[in-house]
């Protein structure tokens, strides 16, 4: 059933037993700065409680694995289900999407001995052959959410006129001055794009297919907030002519004049209201604004064919997938920029998200995961700040609407030569 969402893990080359309880914890260690209310939050539809989360990645492995797999299973709380399913029709009812910010029960604690219990019944699972495909789906579903959970909480605590910290540091630097941009130039022609090893990988970056690109080059780092600010001094976001039709109704009606978080010179962040640094990657801004900036700066926003092919050609610190500013444990998480491709800012592409070629998905409930939502959203890539290290690949699609900016989001430029 799992097979063509998760793709071919190889246990030989990962302990996925190990893999399991260093990822279940990570999601317990994000919880333990936030307070029963604080899990509790929903500031926005598109976010959920972290505690949501908290629950959510248990009804994964308890309805996919245990339920389904494991004879003689029974549910912790057979009313669970309905509270904590996302959006599987297949598995039934479930609580509207945003009134998930209304379940102040159960209360942090249960759900905690529910993935307790959950984890400990896994465990007859975890060497299981027959398993380890969807075993390998449900970590990778659980490292989306941790993300998710960063950026959801963020949001939340950005609502509160204190300004609150979650994790109290003092705000790292960039890794170096920003510097002039530079560009990967790569000569087009044909090429094969999406998943082409035996590692994990989501249903929707294969099947692997030819595609044709013509001369164009990526830039070598994303672009800051001094360069955002000069296209605000610019009038960027009172000029009709840089944007979509779209954006420009969005950019109108929404009256909105600059990035997400942005006050003055200051931004927020997982540490509260920090001081923006102007040699970091420019964060949490839409789509549109992303096309618009592009169009400003008389380039455009690559292809998601384009990105891939530079971050599959050399052998530089820039397409190591292993580098960049990603997440390691539960810290703040804060753009720093740099010239890896991975990590910082999931990056806009200009490509909608669509079937590849012969895609087919998965038959059952997990088949709902990627393919009914390939419709008016567009396809980012890389990873972000809040991206658990070694989650990404360089055929990894990740999709948003084109007005959300809730993420850490972000953008590289591409030219034609």
């Amino acid at each position: 059933m799992a097979e063509a969402i998760a793709r071919k893990h190889s246990p030989a080359t990962r302990n996925l037993a190990e893999a399991y309880r260093t990822t279940r914890q990570l999601t317990l260690d994000l919880l333990k700065p936030l307070s029963e209310a604080d899990a509790t939050l929903q500031s926005i539809e598109d976010a959920s409680p972290a505690k949501w989360h908290l629950a959510h990645t248990t009804w994964f492995f308890e309805t996919f694995l245990l339920r389904d797999h494991l004879p003689d299973y029974r549910l912790f709380d057979e009313s669970w289900p309905f509270l904590f399913n996302s959006y599987y029709e297949a598995e039934g009812e479930r609580i509207l999407r945003g009134r998930r910010g209304m379940l102040s029960r159960p209360p942090v604690s249960e759900i905690c001995e529910w993935r307790a219990h959950v984890d400990q019944a896994m465990e007859a699972l975890l060497d299981d052959t027959a398993c380890q495909d969807l075993i390998a789906l449900g970590l990778a579903h659980e490292q989306q959410h941790q993300e998710l959970l960063l950026t959801d909480i963020k949001h939340a605590f950005s609502m509160n006129p204190l300004g609150p910290a979650i994790w109290d540091r003092a705000p790292l630097a960039p890794v170096a001055p920003a510097g002039e941009m530079g560009w990967h130039e790569h000569p087009g022609g044909i090429t094969v794009i999406g998943h082409q090893d035996d590692g994990f990988a989501f249903d929707n970056e294969g099947p692997a297919h030819r595609t044709l690109l013509e001369p164009f080059a990526l830039a070598d780092r994303l672009v800051t907030n001094a360069e955002w600010s000069a296209f605000i001094a610019d009038g960027g976001y009172r000029n009709a002519a840089l944007w979509l039709s779209d954006g420009w109704a969005w950019v109108t009606s929404e009256k909105i004049d600059r990035p997400l978080y942005w006050r003055g010179e200051e931004q927020f962040t997982h540490s509260g209201w920090q001081a923006r640094h102007p040699d970091a990657p420019v964060t949490h801004i839409s789509y549109f604004e992303a096309d618009a900036y592009a169009t400003w700066a008389g380039h455009r926003l690559p292809t998601e064919f384009e990105w891939e092919a530079i971050a599959r050609s050399g052998d530089n610190m820039a397409h190591d997938v292993a580098g960049g500013n990603q997440m390691d444990c539960a810290i703040s998480p804060l753009p720093r920029g740099g010239h890896s491709l991975f990590g910082d800012c999931w990056q806009f592409t200009r490509s909608a998200y669509l079937p590849y070629p012969r895609f087919i998905p998965a038959e059952g409930a997990v088949g709902e995961y990627n393919g009914k939502f390939m419709s008016g959203q567009v396809v980012l890539k890389g990873a972000s700040c809040a991206t658990v290290r070694g989650h990404s690949r360089a055929s990894y699609r990740n999709f948003f609407y084109p007005t959300q900016r809730w993420q850490f989001t972000g953008l590289r430029l591409a030219k034609d030569i």
